[in-house]
């Protein structure tokens, strides 16, 4: 890619180095043309310059030099590093004869200086030997054959930029521009055409540059001398950037899915989540991350790198990484260094989530992996009153279909809750209950959960089980404990196995009711006995683990294989690995599943505007021309306020 090299740095007030004028002496005396091997003092000399200036192997003449080591490719190699760091050998006015007199510079007069103004060189040095500040240097180059091309292979081009970017070069030095001072000179070398600056304020005690200032500086004068390319070159990117995030989404979004409902068997893992678990029992204080010891940061840090290494999620960051790197070279120059998985800011949650997972170990919390749990099944059509007509009937079913269907729009589900609303004017009772999910769940309606309790409480008043089910639901979401254990237990009477489930959990862990293990085991077998695979799936669990219960392997194995049956794959999984502790098991499970869904939210947008790129370029064309004094639309040059030396 095309690009303008940019060097800075700053000269002390009183700096000076005699180092110049020694390689300066060397050079003369080893000044050769032609082809003859490279004689020893230049060898020694360019290993020094290689020693003292390490970025020399970047430069043009250094390829030169290597492919053929001759006295003329080590003579342009060296006067090209002693003309790239003047600035740091020189003092501030000698910087500025040289960069004014020196051989190749393009004079305009007797030397080579140039600025927003004319320039008296002897002026110029009096000002910068007197000023008591820093003055900062900088050196912009270009590849010859794209100087050439772009027309920045003369002075008046290069004067014309800085000049245009006078606010620009303020704005990054934290300078104030009526108190800016700059001047340059323009060297016509062979592999590389470039311009020394010399950048200060008026006032010594002002002038700052900053990493963020060096960029912005590069940045836009880049943007200036490629912007024709450079336009061609973002709708180039974008098309690019969006193909690419298109290809990385649809490859992870496999792999997501894949640790979503996939399953882990990692020994390794296991074993340094229960010594993890074993040191936060003697961890004081906040169980997060940033309070923990050190030594017990390294063992979270362990697990977080073992995870790493599990197939589904070393591939899943190597497209990650891919990804990213692919990004960052659009815009960025050096290469982006890869961090392992404990080390990425972007994955920092999931520390906290493996010390979440290991204190949830040590108190033998119990899981019940029923995410999935579908307790609303579509299409429930409670039994209409004697006497609906056949065309209310008909309605009613069709309105009730609509708000179960994904694939209609919300205008149509919109229409489904007014029939709905329609028929419970004209007494048909048990649209309420579908009435209550529409604003429960915002089907063709806002969520209203005050609307949502009302109509879930009518449709229970008339006896509807599942609206019964559906209002204890509601009511335990909302905290409400008492009043969902109420409408949990009438449902329980009429046989609901949601409820029987529901009620059977809570009782396990006390919550919102006494904790009762013997009346858990009845609901979740009474509720199992009907087919309700998660209550099967609990039962086989407790029956494995055998520490709210008493240890039975045969009932275990009975309960998980009908759950395994209906395709529950903890289940199954759970059966294939029976030797084993599930809640170790389940733990490892549990932290693949949260490693999926930081993936997930640290996904780009599937569609990356392009627009805003290209407005930040005509932005900046547009800011140019108002620096140079134009109007936006005119051509002429405005010559800028004076500069006084």
């Amino acid at each position: 890619m095309v690009r303008l090299i940019q060097k800075s740095g700053y000269i002390k007030a009183g700096g000076a180095s005699g180092y110049m004028k020694y390689i300066a002496t060397r050079e003369r005396v080893e000044k050769l043309e032609g082809s003859s091997p490279v004689t020893k003092g230049q060898r020694q000399l360019i290993e020094n310059l290689l020693r003292d200036f390490p970025d020399t192997a970047e430069l043009e003449e250094y390829n030169d030099y290597r492919s053929a080591p001759t006295t003329g490719s080590a003579s342009s190699l060296i006067s090209a590093v002693l003309d790239a760091n003047a600035h740091k050998l020189t003092d501030r006015d000698g910087y500025m004869k040289y960069i004014a007199t020196r051989p190749r510079v393009e004079r305009h007069g007797e030397h080579g200086l140039f600025s927003n103004r004319p320039v008296s060189l002897d002026a110029a040095l009096k000002e910068v030997q007197e000023h008591s500040g820093n003055v900062w240097t900088f050196i912009w180059s270009l590849r010859r054959e794209d100087a050439t091309r772009l027309g920045y292979d003369c002075a008046e081009s290069w004067r014309k930029l800085i000049k245009a970017h006078q606010v620009e070069l303020a704005e990054a030095m934290k300078i104030p521009l009526d108190q800016l001072r700059w001047c340059a000179a323009f060297h016509d070398e062979g592999h590389h055409p470039h311009v020394h600056a010399m950048v200060w304020s008026v006032d010594p005690s002002q002038g700052r540059l900053t990493k963020e200032g060096v960029k912005m500086i590069r940045s836009r004068l880049t943007n200036d001398i490629f912007q024709d390319e450079m336009y061609t070159l973002y709708q180039e990117k974008d098309i690019s950037y969006k193909n690419l995030v298109a290809a990385a989404r649809r490859s992870m979004r496999e792999l997501i899915e894949k640790m979503q409902t996939g399953f882990c068997d990692s020994p390794v893992i296991e074993m340094k989540m229960l010594e993890l678990a074993q040191s936060l029992e003697a961890a004081k204080g906040k169980k997060v991350y940033g309070y923990l010891k050190k030594s017990v940061k390294a063992q979270v840090d362990a697990v977080v790198d073992e995870i790493a290494k599990l197939p589904e999620v070393a591939e899943c960051y190597e497209v990650w990484n891919g990804l990213r790197d692919e990004l960052e070279n659009y815009y960025k120059d050096t290469p982006r260094r890869r961090l392992p998985l404990s080390q990425q800011e972007e994955f920092r949650a999931i520390k906290n989530l493996v010390i979440q997972e290991a204190e949830n170990l040590r108190l033998g919390m119990f899981t019940f992996e029923d995410a999935e749990i579908n307790d609303e099944p579509e299409a429930v059509f409670e039994v209409l009153p004697r006497g609906a007509e056949y065309g209310e009937v008909l309605k009613y079913r069709q309105a009730a279909a609509l708000l179960c269907d994904d694939n209609v729009t919300w205008a149509e589900k919109r229409e489904a809750v007014k029939t709905l609303e329609q028929l419970w004017d004209k007494g048909v009772a048990t649209t309420a209950y579908h009435l209550g999910k529409a604003y429960r769940d915002g089907l063709g309606v806002l969520p209203d959960d005050e609307k949502a309790e009302k109509w879930f409480r009518r449709s229970a008043a008339i006896g509807g089980v599942q609206s019964q089910y559906a209002l204890g639901r509601f009511l335990q979401r909302q905290g409400r404990m008492g009043e969902a254990v109420s409408w949990y237990e009438r449902a329980c009477e009429f046989g609901n196995q949601y409820a029987q489930y529901r009620l059977g959990k809570m009782c396990l862990l006390g919550d919102g009711v006494p904790k009762d293990i013997e009346r858990a085991v009845r609901l979740l077998s009474t509720s199992a006995s009907q087919g309700n695979q998660y209550a099967q799936y609990v039962l086989g669990k407790l029956y494995l683990q055998g520490k709210e219960v008493g240890q039975d392997q045969g009932t275990a194995e009975y309960w998980l294989t009908q759950s395994a049956a209906q395709g529950n794959s903890y289940a199954q999984f759970l059966l294939d690995h029976r030797q084993r502790d599930p809640s170790v098991l389940l733990c490892t499970l549990g932290l693949l599943r949260h490693v999926s869904n930081i993936f997930w939210e640290t996904l780009p947008p599937p569609n990356p505007s392009g627009s805003h790129v290209e407005s930040k370029l005509m932005r900046r064309i547009r800011e140019k021309k108002i620096a140079m004094g134009h109007k936006v639309d005119d051509h002429e040059e405005y010559q800028g306020p004076s500069m006084s030396m």
